[in-house]
């Protein structure tokens, strides 16, 4: 589920160990309880693997080269989610699709690494926001994944957010994933001009879908070889997102069976005001189910 490059990478590595892959600096980790990969332009969590499991999340073979981001892993939706960008007087109410962390380059400010697992702090190399500021923290072990965007407001007037830990999942066939957790959940459909619908039991993946679910509660994926259990702190709004055939440029028609996105996220359902001073964390947490 992640392209063999990168896997010879990590199968060199002994403990705790920078590399550069498609050009791009990445944090490599290879030990005892599994593995991981962080790439610091856009602190995106690449990979995640117990030992003896396969790996939990899913990276396209092909990405773009830089400074195009790359599609997989956990890429951060920051400070905006989608195209919502706010009628406001910042220099950023302009930028880009998904924000600007996505695209800018992070380092690596600690590593504490221990026996039962490690926990990773990143933080932009330069400002990215004229009021708001992002740091990362990571944590891994044999049991589950856990990643915390965390945003303060450092000026002098309230701001309004939102954002998403846009999780793609590696998973053995799409169209065999059920997700739990959602049922009785309103939803906005954004493949039909965002109509609102309400969930009706196990959602499958049969098509193209892309649905804003206003919801805080865990989600289950069974795709039919393992259950995740993909859970989340400080988020209403729940994104399930697969393309089907209508894929991105960066994404063949094979690898694209084998990933769904589930994302915890603050969107137009619940965005984020932060007064001077104030933090807001937005969390996710995969584990077995």
């Amino acid at each position: 589920m992640i392209p063999d490059s990168l896997t010879q990478l990590l199968a060199d590595v002994d403990g705790h160990q920078p590399a550069t892959w498609q050009g791009r600096k990445v944090a490599l980790f290879n030990t005892d309880w599994g593995s991981m990969a962080i790439s610091l332009q856009g602190a995106q969590v690449l990979h995640f693997q117990p030992r003896n499991e396969q790996p939990w999340l899913w990276v396209t073979p092909t990405p773009q080269t830089m400074p195009g981001a790359i599609r997989g892993g956990i890429p951060l939706c920051w400070p905006w989610f989608a195209d919502e960008r706010y009628a406001d007087e910042s220099p950023e109410r302009n930028g880009p699709f998904h924000g600007l962390a996505r695209h800018a380059q992070w380092r690596l400010d600690a590593v504490d690494d221990h026996a039962e697992g490690i926990e990773v702090h990143l933080s932009p190399t330069q400002p990215l926001h004229s009021q708001l500021t992002a740091r990362l923290v990571v944590q891994a072990n044999a049991q589950r994944l856990n990643v915390e965007l965390i945003t303060e407001n450092i000026g002098e007037a309230p701001v309004k957010t939102s954002g998403a830990l846009h999780t793609y999942l590696a998973v053995d066939d799409v169209h065999q994933c059920r997700l739990e957790g959602l049922s009785g959940a309103r939803y906005l459909d954004k493949l039909r001009d965002f109509s609102e619908a309400q969930q009706q039991g196990t959602l499958a993946i049969r098509g193209a879908v892309d649905r804003i679910y206003h919801t805080n509660e865990a989600v289950l994926l069974n795709d039919g070889v393992r259950a995740l259990r993909i859970a989340k702190q400080s988020s209403d709004s729940t994104v399930v997102w697969h393309p089907d055939s209508d894929l991105p440029s960066d994404t063949p028609a094979e690898a694209g069976r084998h990933f769904v996105c589930v994302e915890a996220a603050n969107t137009r359902l619940d965005p984020v005001w932060l007064v001077p001073g104030a933090q807001h964390l937005l969390g996710t947490t995969l584990s077995r189910g």
